[in-house]
């Protein structure tokens, strides 16, 4: 019985591209988290959110905007949080306007980790990524990003939906 059929499966081309990608991808991703780990003794995952709260106004924003803002469930960037905030990078309070909300704001001490972490952080990024590619190379990785982010917007958003129990969000029609 062939359990696939109806299955469009890959071309010998798209399945060469895949693996390539999919091989690129991992390995970009561990060669960042190492550097990360090694110069700075802190995960990927915690630079995203020193990041996030860097940019906004006030250094500060809801903890499901920060989830939002870090492409995480609310549930797991509340532990990555807690653990930052033992650290004394993050603080959290209560939202004064919503009592079920809470809001993450970066602290000196998190912003002094940022700035010391970022410059090797953006140093390996430079060498691994861009310093690999042709500035035509750069340009079409963008809008290749771009439409995979947008073509996975909706799908990633009601499963971090689901992870933290609760129902899809609205897609426009």
């Amino acid at each position: 019985m062939d359990v696939m059929s109806g299955t469009r499966w890959l071309s010998d081309h798209e399945q060469q591209v895949w693996r390539s990608f999919n091989a690129a991808v991992s390995m970009l991703r561990g060669h960042l988290e190492g550097q990360l780990q090694r110069d700075s003794g802190m995960p990927h995952t915690y630079y995203e959110v020193l990041v996030a709260l860097s940019e906004a106004p006030g250094q500060t924003l809801r903890m499901s905007e920060l989830a939002e803002a870090c492409h995480s469930s609310r549930s797991r960037l509340s532990h990555a949080v807690a653990r930052m905030e033992s650290s004394g990078w993050i603080n959290r309070r209560s939202c004064p306007t919503d009592k079920r909300g809470s809001l993450a704001s970066l602290t000196a001490e998190g912003l002094a980790a940022l700035k010391e972490a970022a410059p090797g952080h953006v140093e390996a990024v430079r060498q691994s990524l861009f310093d690999v590619l042709t500035p035509e190379q750069v340009t079409m990785l963008g809008e290749i990003s771009a439409a995979i982010r947008n073509g996975l917007g909706p799908q990633c958003a009601a499963a971090l939906a689901a992870e933290d129990g609760e129902p899809p969000p609205e897609q426009p029609h």
